[in-house]
């Protein structure tokens, strides 16, 4: 039986991630997202059009480097900006969505 004064809420972060069990979409976007879907949505959107115009930035000048090292190069780190700009875009435009169906 509980008291009045019982608190079953679990404790720290791994206590809200088990306890108690979140119906769908809320499994695969942390609580603290979940709770502020349109900011973290329009932040995730913005940091993924940051991330891609640094990347394409970094795509031009390995097309224009001298060497094919210096190619090499720039295509690899241009990529370490595209890859997760791609991640960023769509987890935003999916937060948004997800925002916009449950309002």
């Amino acid at each position: 039986m509980n008291a009045p004064n019982d608190n079953t809420a679990a404790k720290g972060l791994r206590g809200r991630w088990l306890s108690p069990p979140r119906p769908g979409m809320q499994r695969w976007i942390s609580p603290w997202e979940y709770r502020h879907l349109r900011g973290s949505g329009v932040t995730r959107a913005a940091a993924g059009g940051f991330q891609l115009g640094i990347g394409l930035v970094l795509l031009s000048l390995g097309r224009s480097a001298g060497t094919d090292q210096e190619r090499r190069k720039m295509y690899r780190l241009s990529a370490w900006f595209l890859v997760p700009a791609a991640g960023n875009l769509a987890a935003g435009y999916w937060y948004i969505t997800i925002a916009s169906s449950v309002r």
